[in-house]
């Protein structure tokens, strides 16, 4: 990665098919620190930046919040060994599967119980079919 050339923000956010915008959102949340050089007013974006923003976007696929991503990330700087980083990844990892869990619940039962609505919806309306035929025979 070393020699990487500093890419500009729009690059970087069609790379990554995100918009400017959202890295600039990054940047104010403290998750990523980009390059300012003195003679031009445009931020640039290094190997270690565009990384970074891989693992944000990553986290937020997976479900984790801003603050938990921002602490994962940060801790690789307390830890090189990435111990600490690999500890509350599987931590907030665990937690995350949890959640899922439940949904996954919450949704077999709300299918549940939409598929039962479907059928006595049907059967009423299967009757009123039936009740208006007759009607319309007797007429």
């Amino acid at each position: 990665m070393v020699g990487q050339p500093l890419v500009s923000i729009s690059s970087l956010a069609q790379e990554l098919c995100i918009t400017p915008r959202t890295i600039r959102y990054y940047e104010e949340m403290g998750l990523l620190t980009p390059v300012h050089l003195e003679k031009m007013s445009q931020r640039l974006y290094g190997p270690r930046e565009r990384a970074r923003l891989i693992l944000i976007l990553r986290g937020k696929r997976l479900g984790f919040s801003l603050a938990e991503i921002k602490e994962m990330i940060d801790l690789y700087d307390i830890d090189r060994t990435e111990g600490l980083q690999l500890e509350r990844a599987v931590a907030y990892g665990e937690k995350r599967l949890r959640e899922l869990d439940e949904k996954i619940q919450e949704m077999t039962l709300l299918k549940g119980e939409l598929l039962d609505y479907q059928q006595q919806f049907t059967d009423l309306l299967k009757k009123c079919k039936d009740k208006n035929a007759n009607v319309a025979v007797e007429d």
